[in-house]
């Protein structure tokens, strides 16, 4: 096996081992997903991590992009040459980010055509923030179902990952993965 899907497997499986994430299926009035977590780290620090290259990179995958402004990159390169992420449609500095999501390759329609991802940023105190993603613009359809079950697992984990980047510290991201995913 190469490293890489190795260290993919950990980190899902401890992931889906003791989940801090709640997710909630919405399926009307419009089909949503709900995801929370608290984050044990202050606003401002939990929105560099979400605003900020280096700092999206210590928890979502190295090499990380995000340009912060309307219509700005917001991009995960994964090692075989995919991506995720999508483009930046609004945001409010430690309040809000609003994505349009790129669903993973397995799903070409809704990676075409996007889902909403809203990141919301609330204090609790000043040392823990609550992490809201709510997922909209789901449509009918086989794939569409089966992106939604797969979205509802892969972001808790996403969300899992941020957390764990603030009671652990960065990801250590194995050196292969690193080298993949960061070559130009």
């Amino acid at each position: 096996m190469r490293p890489t899907f190795v260290f993919s497997l950990f980190c899902l499986a401890a992931c889906a081992a003791d989940l801090p994430v709640t997710v909630t299926r919405v399926d009307a009035p419009a089909k949503a997903l709900i995801f929370e977590v608290v984050v044990p780290a202050s606003r401002t620090a939990v929105w560099k991590a979400f605003s900020d290259s280096t700092e999206l990179s210590t928890w979502l995958t190295p090499g990380a992009v995000v340009d912060l402004r309307r219509g700005g990159e917001f991009t995960a390169r994964y090692p075989g040459g995919r991506t995720g992420g999508g483009h930046i449609v609004d945001f409010t500095p430690e309040q809000e980010l609003i994505v349009t999501a790129m669903a993973p390759e397995q799903f070409p329609t809704v990676r075409s055509e996007r889902t909403t991802a809203i990141f919301q940023f609330v204090a609790r105190g000043e040392s823990a923030t609550l992490v809201r993603l709510v997922q909209t613009g789901w449509k009918q359809g086989q794939e569409w179902d089966k992106a939604y079950e797969y979205l509802a697992k892969g972001n808790a984990t996403l969300l899992t990952t941020l957390q764990k980047r603030f009671t652990t510290g960065p990801i250590p991201w194995p050196q292969s993965w690193v080298d993949e995913v960061t070559k130009k």
